[in-house]
């Protein structure tokens, strides 16, 4: 029998000591004999809690993936695949069925909800991005989860907690409890109505309109242009240092360098600078350094953003360079704020209570009014499953 313990839900998340979604290792224990030999999941229920899905879904996607039937007792708490199983073999297909079956395809996070078309298309639906995405439909197991869709729990005013785990209203021990729908009823009312509001602003707001719809990279370069000239005093406001300088010097050294420079190389540059210190240094990185593929190249730049980012004023002009990535820089990306924030987080470099901060409070610091409300609406998803998150944390420290 493997032994216990516990895991990053991620697979590629494996090495990260601070990565917040758990699951307990896969433990099995092989009994019977001869032809009636068998694998029994012992702690399957745990681990179907964890990733709120039932605990039936993983067994059978292990017996489509072994050729070996399956038989579940959710009374006894037994989950069985036929014949003698490698624990390795299967904690790698439970990896496979996570990434199939689980994880958001947008932001990675394992808090999703499987919802059934009218088509009969199955959806994972991100409660933290609000991503909607479908599974694998190919797989076999696909006509499992049709036949035994997942149950609507009841709803409860307490949120999902960090592993993804719904107290007692979650996946353990019923087939189908996918987890508490009341989160992604919330999160998809919530997005729904951001989307909404975007919509009305841009048909009163004739300037954000025109810049929105011309995304070419010589409309991108003029906004860049007219961001440096008409916006560094608001943005030297609350600061002693000089507009221009070392900052402009960089952010044109990044730009001209990113497809190339390695996290290393760029401190290095931020240091012969010198302002590898400076907490305007973050938020001129973030100007010039990603792309339209920014939710995706957060992670691969993780590691200068750490060490940049060492204090309060510093996680501030973070969010200040997102907000002008996103308000002036690449307006037609607004709607993607969200997935933007929950990258920079789920990275662990943007905290929660800064994060938290920016959502409530609307500012002319980095960027025009008119553009912070814009996108701070289109943050509120995020904003509000963090407020979700914390309040779960205050309720389990009660309850101890």
């Amino acid at each position: 029998m493997a032994s216990a313990g516990i895991v990053n839900i991620r697979k590629d998340a494996r090495g990260d000591a601070h990565y917040r979604y758990k699951m307990p290792a896969l433990q099995i224990k092989p009994e019977g004999k001869g032809n009636g030999v068998k694998t029994v999941l012992i702690n399957m229920t745990d681990i179907a809690r964890a990733l709120s899905r039932p605990p039936t879904y993983p067994t059978k996607f292990f017996g489509c993936e072994l050729g070996a039937q399956t038989t579940f007792d959710e009374k006894a708490d037994r989950y069985i695949v036929n014949g003698t199983h490698d624990a390795a073999r299967l904690r790698e297909l439970l990896d496979v069925f996570i990434d199939k079956f689980v994880l958001c395809t947008g932001c990675k996070n394992p808090e999703t909800d499987l919802n059934i078309l009218k088509d009969e298309t199955i959806l994972r639906d991100c409660k933290a991005c609000g991503e909607r995405a479908p599974v694998d439909m190919r797989h076999k197991l696909v006509t499992f989860i049709l036949k035994n869709p997942p149950k609507k729990a009841k709803k409860s005013k307490k949120p999902t907690g960090e592993n993804g785990e719904n107290g007692e209203n979650g996946a353990a021990g019923e087939e189908g409890g996918d987890g508490d729908d009341s989160d992604n009823d919330f999160m998809s009312r919530k997005i729904a109505e951001g989307a909404a509001d975007l919509a009305k602003v841009k048909t009163v707001d004739a300037d954000t309109v025109n810049w929105s719809t011309d995304t070419s990279k010589e409309a991108q370069a003029a906004r860049m242009e007219s961001l440096n000239a008409g916006l560094q005093g608001a943005i030297l406001a609350d600061d002693d240092e000089e507009a221009g300088g070392p900052y402009d010097a960089f952010k044109n050294w990044v730009t001209d360098n990113r497809a190339t420079a390695s996290d290393a190389e760029i401190y290095k540059k931020a240091a012969e600078m010198g302002i590898e210190k400076k907490h305007r240094t973050v938020q001129a990185l973030v100007e010039s350094l990603f792309t339209e593929e920014i939710v995706k190249e957060v992670e691969s730049h993780k590691a200068v953003f750490l060490k940049l980012t060492t204090s309060e004023k510093h996680q501030k002009s973070l969010l200040g360079g997102i907000e002008r990535f996103l308000g002036i820089i690449h307006p037609d990306m607004i709607p993607l704020t969200p997935k933007v924030l929950m990258a920079f987080y789920q990275a662990e470099i943007l905290e929660e209570e800064p994060a938290l901060h920016f959502g409530k409070n609307v500012s002319k610091k980095y960027v025009d009014k008119d553009t912070s409300k814009k996108v701070r609406r289109a943050a509120q998803p995020f904003i509000q499953w963090l407020e979700a998150q914390e309040s779960d944390d205050d309720d389990e420290e009660d309850e101890e």
